[in-house]
């Protein structure tokens, strides 16, 4: 994926995951599930390590964990690269699952399309297998927040 080079990251990987763990703790509650394992300019890569709790009947991981892991990868390309405001939120998100995915890690290769001022539209192929075949694919939107001034900052 190639890079961007006019979006800058301002936060790395162990940042965003640090981040993660203060404001959204029940993401990963007891097990470190989802993680950034990458950030790069205009992008990110994200990993599922699905184990059995991901897994639905047959011994596929399910749609919501394979969903969740899209949405983790647009919300840490937006704190990485808009800022680290976790008020960030998803607008839309739009998935296609492929072929199934067994346990094992999943990585999410994620890329934004299009950095806006209030929004931020992005993509992410999901892989997995021996292979590392596209298992879904998403696309989605994040709402920026407006840059909030500090009380005692000068305008």
């Amino acid at each position: 994926m190639p890079t961007q080079t006019k979006l800058t990251p301002q936060m790395t990987a162990a940042e965003v995951n640090e981040l993660l763990k203060s404001a959204y703790p029940q993401l990963n509650a007891e097990y470190a599930s989802y993680e950034a394992i990458e950030v790069f300019p205009g992008g990110c890569t994200v990993r599922l390590n699905a184990d059995e709790r991901h897994l639905r009947p047959g011994g596929t991981v399910s749609g919501p964990s394979l969903f969740t892991l899209a949405d983790v990868g647009g919300y840490v390309c937006v704190l990485t690269h808009a800022g680290a405001d976790a008020l960030s939120v998803t607008t839309n998100l739009n998935i296609n699952f492929m072929r199934k995915a067994e346990a094992g890690p999943i990585l999410g290769h994620c890329r934004i399309l299009k950095m806006g001022k209030s929004l931020m539209v992005f993509d992410i192929d999901i892989v997995a297998g021996p292979d590392q075949h596209t298992v879904a694919h998403a696309t989605g939107t994040y709402s920026i927040p407006p840059k909030r001034h500090h009380p005692h900052e000068v305008k």
